[in-house]
């Protein structure tokens, strides 16, 4: 009757242990599946905070210019003869990126803004609001041409760094 007394007591016993085994076991998989979903969260946030990043980054790049070697010259019609016109021409671009492929697709940009230039009237270029829209139209043009070759539009100004009109 004893060794039933002990057996009884111990399997009592065994059993509370095998509870607390379980719970425990369950609130260490409950805590690492937490963590484990609580750090994989994490990082897909700093995923989406890099893909913002990206998507910012060339507001906050610094400006780089790229000077045209040569001058743009061209002739336009109007006031019954022909004027020659002389523009040097500089591109602004934000980042090494951009600026390695203003450089490669040069003599796109190039003949994107002859084209634009060419288009141009003595009326236009001889006023400073004139001068500003065809380096508006410049920029589109230089841009779209850009983006259609890069899948980026790459160029964010045409500066007129020199304008002579004869």
């Amino acid at each position: 009757m004893a060794d039933e007394d002990i057996e009884a007591g111990g399997g009592g016993g065994g059993k509370k242990k095998l509870i607390i085994i379980i719970v425990a076991v369950l609130v260490l998989l409950g805590g690492g599946a937490g963590a484990f979903l609580f750090l994989m969260g994490g990082d897909n946030s700093a995923a989406q905070e890099d893909i913002v990043i990206e998507e910012a980054e060339p507001v906050n790049l610094q400006a780089i210019y790229v000077t045209l070697q040569q001058p743009f010259v061209f002739n336009v019609t109007g006031d019954m003869q022909q004027r020659l016109v002389q523009v040097n021409v500089q591109l602004m671009v934000r980042g090494d990126r951009n600026e390695t492929m203003a450089k490669q697709n040069l003599p796109l940009v190039e003949h994107s803004l002859l084209t634009t230039f060419g288009a141009a009237t003595v009326e236009q270029l001889r006023t400073p609001q004139g001068q500003v829209e065809v380096r508006k139209q410049a920029v589109d043009t230089v841009q779209a041409a850009m983006e259609k070759v890069t899948g980026k539009t790459v160029v964010e100004r045409v500066l007129f760094t020199g304008f002579v009109m004869q």
